[in-house]
This record gives C-alpha cells, sequence and structure tokens, in this order.
C-alpha cells in the first residue's frame, strides 16, 4: 500500500503535538502540511526540521484552512486530522464535508493517544468553552494543592505563534523569562498570574520534553487547558469547568462535550451571575451523560482594583481576547465590572476601532460594547492601544476597565485612569475543591480514579 498522506488542522499548538505524538518518527504516514485557523499571522511558516524530524529535512509546510480543497487536490492528501477546539458540532462536520467531497477521509484522534504519562500526580482542568473560568480553577487547585506542602507544576497549553524551534521547551518562573520569550498579550493572560502565586509555568512545542523538566522540579502537576481541548498529559483527576451563560453548549462544541464526558469533576462557573434556569439546565445536561461526576457550583465574582474611578464615569472597557473571538462571548469581567462600580455610560469601542482591530469586530458581530485586547503580535498591541487613544479623544471616554488579567498598563500608554478588574474561583457548598482534592499527591498518587 501506498504511504497514507496527512494534512493537520490546526491552530498552532494542539495540531504539533498531535504530530509529535502519533506521527513524528513514523515512516508509515507523511504528513504533507498544517493548515492555521483562529490565530492570524501563523499561516505561511513551516514546522521546523529540527522539531519534524527524520523524513522532513525543509520542515512541514503551514497553510491557511480556506485552502482546504485545493490542498487536498494539489498535495494529494488521504486523510485530515481535526487537530484544534472550541468548534461547534456543525462547523466540524462541515469541515468533515468539505475534506470528504474533496475526496479525503476526516478523522477525529481518541484523546487518551496524545495524552503523555507523568512520573507525579496530574490534575487536567479542561473546559467546555473558551472563557468558561479554567484559569481561575487551576489557580484554585493550585493553591490546594501548595498548602498541602506540595511543589506544584503548572503545564499550560500551548500557544507557539513565534519562533517554533525557540519555543521547544519554555520554563516561566520571573518577568524576565516573559520578556526573554517575548511573549503576546494571551500568553502573558495566561502565565502571569500562575507565577504571581509562586507556580512555574512551562509551555511550547514539545510536550515531551516539557514534561520531563517540569517532572524534575514538581511533586504533582497542574493541567491548564486551553480553549476547550482535552489534556495533553494523563490525568489522575479531571475537571471540566462549564458555563451557564451559555447553556447546552457543554453538549454542542468539540472537544468540550468530550471533556465534560471524561470528568470526574464538573464545576459549574458564574452561577452567581448566570440565570438560575441556565443554570439548571447546564446541571441537567451534565447529569445526562456523565451521571457519575462530583458536581462542584462555583462563582467567579468581580472585583474592580479602585471601583471609585468607574463610578458615575464614562468607562471603557477592555477583556480577554479569545473569551470573547472563538470563545463567542460578548462581553467580560471589565463590563461586569463597570456595571457593577456604577459607571455613568459603557462606551462602544467599535466606532473607533484601528487596523486589525476593524477585521476582529467584522469576524465576530456577536460581541458587545467591548474592546478584545488582541495581542498576538506587535501589530496587533499597536492597533489595541490605538484604539484605545481613539475612544478617548474622539468618544469621550473618562477611564478603562481592565478585565484581562494581565495589566495592560504595562504593555500599552492608557492616557486616562484605569482599574483591573480581577475575578477568582470561589466554590458554593459542598462538595468543593478541598474535598475533591483530599488526599491527593499523597502516597498513592490518586485521587478519583483512572482516567
Amino acid at each position: 500500500m501506498e504511504t497514507p498522506r496527512i494534512l493537520i488542522l490546526g491552530a498552532a499548538g494542539r495540531d504539533f503535538h498531535t504530530f509529535n505524538l502519533l506521527y513524528r518518527g513514523d515512516p508509515n504516514v507523511r504528513v504533507v502540511a498544517f493548515t492555521a485557523q483562529q490565530i492570524p499571522h501563523i499561516d505561511d511558516r513551516r514546522y521546523p526540521a529540527e522539531l519534524a524530524g527524520d523524513g522532513y529535512p525543509d520542515g512541514i509546510p503551514i497553510h491557511r484552512e480556506d485552502e482546504l480543497e485545493e490542498l487536498i487536490r494539489r498535495l494529494e492528501v488521504d486523510r485530515c486530522v481535526l487537530a484544534y477546539s472550541d468548534l461547534s458540532h456543525e462547523d466540524v462536520m462541515h469541515l468533515a464535508s468539505r475534506a470528504n467531497a474533496a475526496g479525503a477521509d476526516f478523522q477525529l484522534p481518541a484523546p487518551g493517544r496524545t495524552m503523555l504519562s507523568a512520573g507525579c500526580p496530574v490534575v487536567a482542568v479542561c473546559a467546555s468553552r473558551t472563557g468558561s473560568g479554567k484559569s481561575q480553577t487551576s489557580r484554585e487547585v493550585a493553591r490546594i494543592l501548595r498548602r498541602k506542602g506540595h511543589r506544584v507544576g503548572i503545564l499550560r497549553h500551548p500557544m507557539p505563534y513565534g519562533d517554533l524551534a525557540r519555543q521547544r521547551v519554555q520554563r516561566f518562573a520571573s518577568e524576565d523569562d516573559l520578556v526573554r520569550h517575548d511573549v503576546t498579550i494571551e500568553e502573558r493572560e495566561e502565565y502571569e498570574p500562575h507565577m504571581a502565586e509562586g507556580s512555574v509555568v512551562y509551555a511550547g512545542v514539545d510536550y515531551q520534553e516539557i514534561l520531563r523538566e517540569a517532572e524534575a522540579e514538581s511533586d504533582v502537576l497542574i493541567w491548564d487547558g486551553g480553549n476547550n481541548d482535552t489534556p495533553f498529559l494523563r490525568p489522575d483527576l479531571l475537571v471540566t469547568v462549564v458555563d451557564p451563560h451559555r447553556p447546552g453548549h457543554e453538549l454542542s462544541y468539540h472537544p468540550g462535550e468530550t471533556n465534560v464526558r471524561m470528568a470526574q469533576v464538573v464545576v459549574v462557573n458564574k452561577v452567581e451571575t448566570a440565570r438560575h434556569e441556565d443554570v439548571l439546565k447546564v446541571l441537567e445536561n451534565v447529569r445526562s451523560v456523565n451521571a457519575g461526576a462530583v458536581l462542584v457550583e462555583a462563582a467567579s465574582p468581580v472585583a474592580p482594583d479602585d471601583p471609585e474611578l468607574l463610578r458615575g464615569r464614562r468607562v471603557l472597557c477592555v477583556e480577554d481576547g479569545p473569551t470573547l473571538t472563538h470563545g463567542e462571548m460578548a462581553y467580560g469581567a471589565g463590563l461586569l465590572g463597570a456595571r457593577k462600580s456604577g459607571a455613568a455610560q459603557v462606551v462602544d469601542p467599535r466606532p473607533y476601532a484601528t487596523g486589525e482591530l476593524e477585521e476582529t469586530y467584522r469576524k465576530y458581530p456577536h460581541m458587545g460594547p467591548v474592546l478584545p485586547a488582541m495581542g498576538y503580535g506587535a501589530r496587533q498591541i499597536k492597533d489595541l492601544e490605538d484604539t484605545v487613544a481613539r475612544a478617548i479623544a474622539e468618544g469621550g471616554v473618562e477611564a478603562v476597565a481592565i478585565g484581562t488579567p494581565i495589566d495592560l498598563q504595562r504593555l500599552i500608554r492608557i492616557p486616562v485612569p484605569s482599574t483591573r478588574v480581577r475575578y477568582e474561583l470561589r466554590t458554593l457548598g459542598t462538595p468543593d475543591l478541598e474535598t475533591v482534592l483530599e488526599g491527593f499527591g499523597e502516597e498513592d498518587g490518586e485521587a478519583g480514579g483512572d482516567s
């Protein structure tokens, strides 16, 4: 039989991990290309030869996903492998139909095939959708485990948007590490809060090597997932976070539904701001597919650092970018914090959007009167700064509510008063995460059974 020719559909992260674990070093298959989606400026580059390994002396090209049909024909693709996350089930099947119509098979690898086994206990925190609250849940898990005396290592879902060879293995413990690796806003948003609480964060491209480094200085590991992807590590305990602001999405997005079905613990987050009937619907949906999961209800209350700074003023709300874009939320913590603080008006930034932010609003028309902190590179950071400046000069903005997990004032100039809006997980009633993690990381190395 001829060697199967494979096209991996990705978004700079899961796709590379899937290649590394399933295809790298296998002479019986040929990966002819990756495609890129969701993240700007990552197409038209290559997965480098030093990462691709034997059989790929020129590396592997990366193309735009909208070229899918032409790529299948030109590269004689036999099989398309889906390797990115937070797609509706309908969108997954549209991709499958496009691949099939162009003459290629379509494959969804089982999560376990790309899970690495660690030499120490692992808690994986995943979600049903982007923006459900994985980050604050991961931080709370880390706090609990540190109080038990464990050295906690955080393995973060990959965001390799730059020089892939240099990003093979990354370790973040200080601001110097962030500067040295020239991270994006999105990376800072995920790494900085963990680092501020004393955790070391590991990320990059080659998770077999990343895991070896993390194991050497950790007693327990936390897999901090990205989007609604499945974990790269085989967990002793899988926690999935669901969001009642988007009821029904826990059963209608890929691979979020897979996470819900696999979970030993499901955290129903944001119950304090969601409608009661939506919380009940989400609980019903989770029980319908995973009756054995422990259900934990939680809140993520927003808390502006300086609410008086927002009170009675015309406020611009800056939010976490991925939560608004492929997470499909219309607003975030910044808007909630502004309203909670008594802002006189939330100023709609869309008329003042500059550069690539104009295209972002066109591509994601569901967004409300908020500004996504897009920062995948220097150009987008400049567009963000210019949009803030225009909203102040032309829209009469008097204060800015920063709903991102980092302080944007360190990256862009904000010439009016601004305050951060923070949010941390608070479990409600019992069971809680303390109960769930009781005994985790002790001699038996298990909590919650097999995954």
